[in-house]
């Protein structure tokens, strides 16, 4: 019997690797991290099923792995902004931006 390739097991770990790249981005690391893991889930379950029919199990393993990576960096993130948004306000986080341009000549 031929072998066939999990469907999407090349996507999830691409998706796992841009949720970790854009994690800084407001959220969208978040969103590729989850839709990731959705992801992963469905091929796991199809391959559990009938492991021997399937190749490509480990690009979805290490894809889950990268989009949990990914959330957790995300997360971290998003708790840092809102404390600087409850902290210093718009205006505040404005402030310290143009002190950085200044100090560095932008």
């Amino acid at each position: 019997m031929e072998q066939q390739k999990l469907p999407n097991s090349t996507l999830i770990l691409v998706f796992g690797i841009i949720s970790i790249v854009t994690c800084c981005c407001y959220g969208l690391g978040l969103i590729f991290g989850i839709v990731a893991i959705v992801m992963a889930g469905t091929a796991t379950k199809l391959y559990m099923e009938n492991p021997e029919l399937y190749t490509g199990y480990q690009n979805v393993k290490t894809g889950k792995i990268l989009s949990y990576i990914g959330i957790a960096l995300s997360v971290i993130y998003l708790i840092y902004v809102i404390y600087l948004f409850s902290t210093f306000g718009m205006e505040g986080i404005m402030n310290m931006n143009e002190e950085l341009m200044k100090e560095y000549g932008m």
